[in-house]
């Protein structure tokens, strides 16, 4: 078995979205290959030392390598990706936008993950862990979240998702009943349950995001009576949405695309307790009064505001009239 690997080439302004946008479109892993030095913020976050050498001046420029599994027909995936870089290039500089193919085996696809994915501190509490790896200064009070990457469809390690954590930290208590909606990997649900959450539904339109979130479940020592995992698309199916809504959430939480998240507003009342939390982030900062302003429509008040970067997440609850 092996992997397309698909290079594009774009600037460093624009890594963090084209890297979020393929991940979406089903790519099993994104590398970043640019000239930009780490900060020693970066190095302390990633439990690792780095030694000096000769790397040329940052130059803006940046290689974005993506992985997906041989069976997925390589013109579509093409197809894809080209009218996904049309249209981030319509709000934002992608550079070159070019696009060049390449091939590699499973092994070596999962000896580069293990050679660059560190132990990463999210906050002052959280580490998100590869299965292999040692912590060399874990604190007391740390909760640790291991992930393979070889199964992973997202490690934490995104703005979006550091936002999205934020958010659900301020939200969770120990009898929350959390709907993931887009669980990918499952990160989020994992971390939830963590922190003293009660139990997590999880749902994602990607099979292959049900598995991965089940597996990394197991990896984390979940009780199998703490979560649900079903594939299916809220969106498109309202009997399945229906279905998830019978018992309401005290959190729902969605690390998705803005332009998910604006649908996905039209049926949030339909999982949410009266005074249940609605936790958004993926939201690029020129989509922010979009969906601030859906929110308000659809009758929820965003009760705060978070930003990193370029992304947004925010915290919405319903209106008291």
């Amino acid at each position: 078995m092996g992997w397309n690997r698909i290079t594009i080439s774009t600037v460093t302004g624009a890594e963090d979205m084209l890297s979020y946008e393929l991940t979406e479109l089903g790519a099993c892993g994104v590398e970043v290959e640019d000239r930009v030095p780490l900060t020693e913020e970066e190095i302390r976050e990633m439990f690792i030392e780095v030694l000096p050498d000769h790397q040329e001046p940052d130059d803006g420029r940046a290689l974005l390598h993506c992985y997906f599994d041989e069976s997925e027909n390589l013109e579509d995936v093409t197809i894809r990706i080209e009218e996904m870089l049309n249209r981030v290039k319509s709000f934002m500089d992608i550079g070159d936008g070019t696009i060049e193919y390449g091939f590699t085996k499973e092994e070596d696809w999962i000896n580069n993950w293990k050679q660059f994915f560190k132990p990463l501190r999210l906050d002052d509490t959280i580490i998100i862990k590869p299965t292999w790896e040692e912590l060399p200064d874990q604190r007391e009070g740390d909760v640790v979240i291991e992930i393979d990457p070889g199964t992973a469809f997202g490690t934490g390690s995104h703005e979006t998702t550091r936002l999205c954590i934020a958010g659900l930290k301020e939200e969770i208590r120990p009898d929350t009943v959390m709907l993931d909606v887009g669980c990918g990997s499952g990160i989020l649900s994992v971390i939830a349950l963590k922190l003293g959450a009660g139990k997590t539904v999880m749902t994602d339109i990607d099979p292959r995001a049900v598995t991965a979130a089940e597996e990394n479940m197991e990896v984390n020592h979940i009780d199998r009576d703490q979560y649900e995992v079903y594939g299916g698309n809220v969106l498109d199916d309202m009997d399945f949405a229906r279905s998830l809504g019978e018992h309401r959430y005290d959190l729902v939480a969605a690390n998705i695309l803005a332009d998910v998240i604006l649908p996905l507003i039209e049926i949030a009342d339909l999982f949410l307790k009266e005074d249940g939390a609605f936790v958004i982030s993926g939201i690029i900062d020129t989509k922010e009064q979009e969906v601030l302003d859906k929110l308000e429509r659809y009758g929820f008040e965003a009760v705060k505001t978070r930003k990193l970067k370029e992304w947004v997440s925010v915290t919405a609850k319903k209106r008291k009239e």
